[in-house]
């Protein structure tokens, strides 16, 4: 066994150290980990009713720091999907997903992959999904059981078992702690035109090697919603999709606890989605209350804009928590836009865990009526797809079923639009690739299915059939011959070393998906139609000196007056870490200090919006005492208003005998803001009271440096500034004042 990893939070993960001595490195534990529910669960000022154990170190939501940065974890298992193509970036965007409360690492594969006919060890990685090779699995693996460590919980390992190499694949995954996995034949048959009777005999094969790991499974029945022309006619079939593989997989000796059914809402606004999609979630759990739920976005009606991915996320995590959601999975419409961001994997699972924070307790309170439209339109559901199993029965079964396109057909059944996909008995991938078993045929292996003829050798082998050959590759890892790549040109450490100066010389270069991808995203407004504002953004980006730009998102804001564009393109330089010139860090003094220092004299300011500027709410959460703001140091403070004239403000200081003004400027057009700075400041010259006034201003769009700097202000404080950083400038500031007058 390989030595543990300890990560330290304020240190990049070392990709170098996971893939040290990875051939003789071995999973330490392989079946699925469900979170642990804590009833009644007290945190800060609040008891939780529906949270699960909370992690050891996290990245808390921002509003989190009005509430102690708490962060607390729902009962659901949170998934975040990658598929940047390379295994060493995804390690280190799993870490980033963890510290967000992400428990369900899923690594998305090719489709080219489903057609593998064999196993793959020592393979370059891919784009569009990456194929899984043992390396990638194992370097992750362990990369998690690091990270696990560091956030303080499990984290569940994800891949896919399909195509006509899943039973090989599902092998590897036993052999190296993979913890969940997707596993349905339907969709090796439907949406990959793998052969019906290969698909099935791999199933049962796969299938029986994931229940003796422990490993969750997935089913794809979800893709028919995401295929179908009208997906909300699809529902029926969706039930008798997952009760096929749900029975299927029970009877191949899956426990229930594991075997969980992938559902999809099957619309989006602006259909009205809730009406249509709330009955299907309360259908399909009354159905299968003994299996467990998985809930995911419908990617059919996913855009390129995030905002509106976001509604619909937030909508359908509505639905999860009226229902159950045993498994939130997070989606975001990067495949869209060609990259997948780092930020946006971030920020899906953020959007699950603030929902399921903001409705805990929503089931104390609310319960789904069980008359009227809901329980109507669920029973109906539940209905046509009793309809639909007989009418499969009738047809001559599942195989012939398919073979009639009764699936992803679009009519409601028993309504029929005839637009099914329909695949071949005789036909597809791996067809005639089945052979019948030879009588004296024997498999001395763990999770073979059907008969292994071992107990003629051995009466106690019935049992335990890896005995005849002291332990297969299940018991004994060390018998697993691990092939590392063998592609000179694409593999992970030539990929390292293109980036190895971007680590050894502190080089910063940002980033979407790879590191040293150099990948920013703009937004912008361009007061122009759809057409005219997409190449007059690209035509920026040249001049910008932006490289590969290319526009990824463009919304209507209204036809002639202008479009939202969002562009992406590469920077063609780097920043050397040791030539930014970074101020410390401001020092903020302790309440009691403060107390302490204005007890000692008196301070007495003069405050106001200056200008043509109404904005107030700002400036009053930095006064008020209600909102923990400079008065409750017992600081004086006369509020002038709004649209305050310099000169007024300059008087008021003057006549008051005040010790300083705190100037609010929000509106910043022209420079504004920093123009009356400046007025400020040569006004109290003028008068000849600038050696005596404190003067410090502040706003959304000051940046303190340009304020202090340029226009003499003696502090300035820009958006997120708070009364304690205010009153520590002033009580210092004055500190320094009387030290020059007493020199």
């Amino acid at each position: 066994m390989t030595k543990s990893i300890k990560l330290d939070k304020n240190k990049k993960l070392d990709i170098n150290e996971i893939l040290a001595d990875l051939e003789n490195y071995h999973p330490r534990r392989k079946e699925w980990v469900w979170r642990t529910p804590v009833p009644n669960y007290q945190m800060h000022k609040f008891e939780y009713k529906d949270m699960a154990e909370s992690l050891k170190q996290y990245v808390p939501l921002p509003s989190a720091k009005y509430f102690n940065n708490i962060d607390p974890q729902g009962t659901s298992t949170i998934t975040t999907e990658i598929a940047s193509g390379r295994f060493e970036d995804d390690i280190r965007r799993m870490r980033m997903a963890a510290w967000h409360g992400a428990d369900h690492i899923m690594v998305i594969r090719t489709a080219g992959q489903s057609h593998f006919d064999g196993l793959i060890e020592g393979t370059p990685q891919g784009t569009g999904g990456i194929p899984i090779t043992r390396k990638q699995v194992r370097a992750q693996r362990k990369a998690l059981d690091a990270i696990e460590d560091e956030v303080g919980r499990p984290i569940n390992y994800h891949s896919y078992v399909s195509g006509i190499a899943g039973p090989e694949v599902a092998v590897m995954f036993a052999e190296e702690g993979v913890n969940g996995a997707h596993q349905d034949p339907q969709y090796n048959v439907l949406y990959r035109n793998i052969n019906m009777i290969r698909s099935f005999v791999d199933a049962c094969e796969s299938k029986k090697v994931m229940a003796w790991a422990g490993i969750a499974q997935i089913d794809g029945a979800h893709n028919a919603n995401a295929t179908a022309r009208e997906a909300w006619k699809v529902m029926p079939e969706l039930i008798v999709q997952h009760a096929i593989n749900s029975a299927f997989s029970y009877k191949v000796g899956m426990e229930k606890s594991n075997i969980c059914l992938s559902t999809v809402p099957p619309t989006a606004p602006p259909a009205p989605s809730m009406y249509l999609d709330l009955p299907y979630a309360v259908a399909l759990r009354e159905f299968f209350s003994d299996y467990r739920m998985r809930a995911q976005q419908n990617t059919k009606y996913m855009e390129a804009s995030t905002r509106e991915a976001t509604v619909t996320h937030v909508l359908n995590l509505l639905i999860s928590k009226l229902t159950s959601a045993d498994i939130q999975s997070t989606i975001t419409p990067d495949e869209g836009r060609n990259v997948p961001w780092h930020i946006y994997n971030i920020e899906a699972v953020d959007t699950a865990k603030q929902v399921f924070q903001g409705l805990d307790g929503l089931n104390e309170m609310l319960d789904l009526k069980e008359d009227g439209p809901l329980r109507e339109k669920a029973r109906e559901i539940k209905e046509r797809a009793v309809l639909f199993m007989e009418a499969i029965i009738e047809d001559g079964g599942y195989f012939k079923a398919v073979e009639d396109a009764f699936f992803v057909d679009s009519g409601n059944f028993p309504e029929r639009n005839d637009d099914g996909i329909s695949r071949k008995i005789n036909g597809g991938v791996g067809e005639g690739t089945v052979y019948e078993r030879d009588e004296d045929y024997m498999a001395p292996v763990t999770a073979h299915f059907g008969y292994n003829n071992v107990e003629q050798y051995d009466a106690g082998a019935k049992e335990d059939p890896a005995k005849l050959i002291n332990g297969s590759t299940l018991e004994k890892p060390e018998k697993i011959i691990f092939i590392d790549e063998l592609d000179e040109n694409d593999n992970v450490n030539v990929r390292l070393e293109e980036t190895r100066e971007l680590r050894e010389q502190e080089l910063i270069v940002p980033e979407a998906e790879w590191q040293g991808d150099g990948i920013i995203l703009l937004t912008m407004m361009i007061p122009e139609s759809t057409r005219v504002a997409e190449f007059a953004a690209l035509e920026m980006a040249k001049k910008m000196g932006l490289k590969d730009a290319e526009v990824i998102n463009k919304e209507v804001m209204q036809y002639a007056e202008g479009t939202r564009i969002e562009l992406k393109g590469r920077v063609p330089f780097a920043i050397d870490k040791n030539d930014l010139v970074i101020p410390e860090e401001p020092v903020v003094m302790s309440d009691d200090d403060i107390r302490e220092d204005i007890k000692r004299k008196k301070m007495v300011l003069v405050a106001g919006t200056i200008g043509e500027d109404e904005h107030s709410v700002g400036l009053r959460e930095i006064i008020d005492i209600k909102h923990g703001g400079i008065e409750k140091y017992g600081i004086e403070v006369h509020y002038l208003g709004t649209s305050v004239p310099v000169e007024k403000i300059v008087d008021a200081a003057i006549e008051l005998n005040a010790d300083g003004i705190l100037a609010s400027t929000i509106i910043s057009h022209d420079d504004i803001h920093y123009k009356n700075m400046k007025r400020i400041n040569d006004l109290a010259v003028e008068k000849g009271v600038r050696d005596k006034l404190m003067i410090m201003a502040g706003g959304t769009q000051v940046v303190p440096e340009i304020a202090t700097s340029k226009y003499n202000m003696d502090a300035a404080f820009g958006r997120g500034s708070n009364g304690q950083q205010v009153a520590t400038a002033l009580v210092e500031k004055r500190r320094k004042m009387e030290r020059e007058d007493n020199q």
